[in-house]
């Protein structure tokens, strides 16, 4: 199975390990990711509350680039191969651009306007994906299973998915009870634990701004876990990972707690149950280690 891979800017640089563990499962899986080549900044975040317009005709060059590198090249949806993601942000940004140019027909013509002067051009033929719904929807849930080489038996996780990944674009998941990690992981033998804020706000970008308001967001987080007996969160989105594990020792300061809570993404997690080797899945990259939880089900 062939898909455009859209890896995005924090892959790069502060969460190398979801782009390896992303890259490794999928190679695992029979996903053949292939990097879309001179990918941009979807424009994401506080460009596309500052300067929509421009947001829409920055991340629809990367909508175009994929179109014209997938022509004639057969997909799901007839229109060629899709473009997969593992950021959350990217994801919507990538939706909310196709959905604007679908809709909006002035927009779609300033952005026209701005692909031509860069000698492209989009017509609106591809589908953007994030790379859970692939795992869960393409390969298949049992046939994940079925080439798993760990059980995961007696593992206790918190699925976390994030406001983002469903809202507003519910594509492949409820928007307010998301399960398709809880499945997953379920199908592998480890137990998803009651987590009612599953879709809740980490706290975002207001760790910047905001920095109380995010952390008490994070802390409801890590303290739902907890209570509910999870020995791991684990995320699809990077933001998510970022804030409750680089934040988490901010977190007990001002919640007077002590959590040791691991965040790790879904990839890295279902890489330790396809038998994938740490440096595969970059294990140990997380401020709060995940070692002592994983280690019965590694190879040492």
């Amino acid at each position: 199975m062939d898909y455009m891979y859209y890896p995005g800017c924090s892959q790069e640089v502060s969460n190398k390990a979801y782009d390896a563990s992303a890259r490794n499962v999928s190679r695992a899986l029979g996903v053949n990711l292939v990097e879309l080549e001179d990918w941009n900044c979807c424009g994401a975040t506080n460009y596309m509350s500052v300067r929509e317009l421009r947001s829409f005709a920055v991340s629809a060059r990367n909508l175009a680039l994929a179109e014209k590198a997938s022509a004639g090249k057969p997909a799901a949806n007839g229109n060629g191969r899709d473009l997969v993601t593992v950021c959350s942000a990217c994801y919507t940004t990538l939706n909310k651009t196709n959905k604007y140019l679908e809709e909006d027909a002035k927009v779609k013509a300033r952005v026209q306007e701005s692909l031509s002067a860069a000698g492209l051009t989009y017509k609106g033929g591809v589908r953007v994906r994030h790379l859970l719904d692939v795992i869960v929807n393409d390969v298949g849930i049992e046939s994940v299973a079925a080439k798993a080489k760990v059980r995961l038996d007696g593992l206790r996780v918190a699925p976390y998915y994030g406001c983002q990944l469903t809202r507003p674009y519910a594509t492949f998941d409820d928007a307010e009870h998301p399960t398709t990690m809880d499945r997953l992981f379920g199908a592998l033998g480890a137990e998803a634990v009651d987590y009612p804020v599953r879709a809740r706000c980490c706290g975002g970008m207001l760790m910047t701004t905001a920095q109380p308001v995010a952390l008490k967001l994070a802390g409801s987080l890590l303290d739902t876990a907890a209570k509910n007996g999870a020995q791991c969160i684990v995320t699809c989105c990077p933001l998510c990972q970022f804030n409750l594990d680089a934040y988490q020792g901010d977190v007990n300061r001002l919640m007077g707690a002590r959590f040791s809570m691991p965040v790790l993404f879904f990839t890295q997690l279902l890489g330790v149950a396809l038998g994938l080797s740490r440096s595969d899945i970059m294990l140990g990259k997380e401020m709060v280690s995940a070692g002592k939880v994983l280690a019965p089900y590694m190879n040492a």
